[in-house]
């Protein structure tokens, strides 16, 4: 059905129960790539409590630890989002404390163009609008999504075909929540009819996108400190920003970008510095360590920015001997 390339040996596959994980579940058995499973129950439908039960068999069936997490999550407005903070904290506290190296998700071609749709309709770049990737690279993990070729309507194929068990979440026909809203009004009907091309369509701006991000990547990493090239460009530079602070897990908004871009050495949720000079970009955990005079003044004479100096410090760096 598709390429897994899935190079991990110790991954996590994030499950509900529902067509998609149910479908990788057993396409992942297929492929005999190791994997234990994590679910949430956010207590909202009395359904969920089959889901987990179905969770737990598949995983003493098939040998799988399977790790859960209950939860009563009020259905409120902002619930998409509160449920997936939840669930992606989760997610997270199990691949530190059991050293999984890979986090595997379900989505898959409808959720990509649901993805792109709905950020379309924000105004949002390239970079943005093909958010959903095969491989996105986080600071401890990997995030693996092999099923993003595949439509639902083969997923659902698949499993009926093969007689497995799944379950249908009602909630997704809620058109209250706004990727409700986009799949039942527009990508469902455009991946029934258009999927062909819609899959080329996002294979050409992927190509695109790789071609920009090698200009990209940063010329100098240790440990967290990241020092990327400025690109003379606004637009590029925070695209170089915001990739960096996602894989720190810090999500920011437009007004945060142009306070970004305005202020030039900035500390984002009190927790990572940024510094834009002339020619570089510098992206490092805020540090309280206090430096020697000796160090203080090697920074100066080697022009490294204010706010990145103690980080420096603490991680034993010394400015002379930065590449620059």
């Amino acid at each position: 059905m598709t390429n897994f390339n899935i190079n991990t040996t110790k991954n996590l596959l994030a499950f509900s129960a529902g067509i998609d994980s149910t479908a990788l579940f057993f396409l992942l058995l297929e492929k005999d790539i190791p994997f234990d499973i994590v679910i949430v129950d956010y207590n909202l439908r009395a359904q969920s409590k089959e889901e987990v039960a179905y969770a737990k068999e598949l995983a003493s069936k098939y040998n799988k630890k399977c790790f859960t997490k209950e939860i009563n999550l009020t259905n409120t407005s902002n619930f998409e989002k509160q449920a997936r903070d939840i669930r992606y904290d989760f997610f997270e506290e199990i691949i530190k404390n059991e050293n999984y190296q890979s986090l595997i998700t379900a989505h898959q071609l409808n959720d990509k163009l649901e993805w792109f749709l709905m950020q379309l309709t924000k105004g949002a770049g390239l970079v943005e609008l093909i958010g959903l990737e095969e491989k996105t690279s986080k600071e401890t993990y990997t995030i693996y999504r092999p099923l993003l070729e595949v439509s639902k309507e083969e997923l659902q194929d698949f499993l009926e075909k093969n007689e497995l068990k799944y379950f249908i979440d009602s909630s997704n026909s809620d058109e209250k929540y706004k990727r409700n809203y986009f799949r039942k009004k527009f990508s469902n009907d455009l991946i029934k009819n258009y999927k062909s091309g819609i899959k080329n369509s996002f294979k050409y701006l992927e190509n695109d996108i790789k071609s920009l991000n090698l200009k990209l990547k940063p010329i100098y990493k240790k440990e967290s400190l990241e020092i990327f090239t400025n690109q003379n460009d606004e637009n590029l530079n925070i695209k170089i920003i915001d990739k960096s602070l996602k894989k720190r897990g810090l999500l920011i908004s437009k007004d945060q970008r142009n306070e970004i871009l305005k202020q030039k050495e900035i500390s984002i949720s009190d927790k990572i510095n940024i510094s834009i000079t002339d020619k570089f970009i510098y992206i490092a955990p805020k540090s309280a360590h206090v430096m020697d005079k000796v160090f203080k003044e090697s920074c100066r004479i080697n022009k490294i920015p204010k706010n990145i100096r103690a980080y420096l410090f603490q991680i034993k760096i010394e400015p002379k001997d930065l590449f620059i």
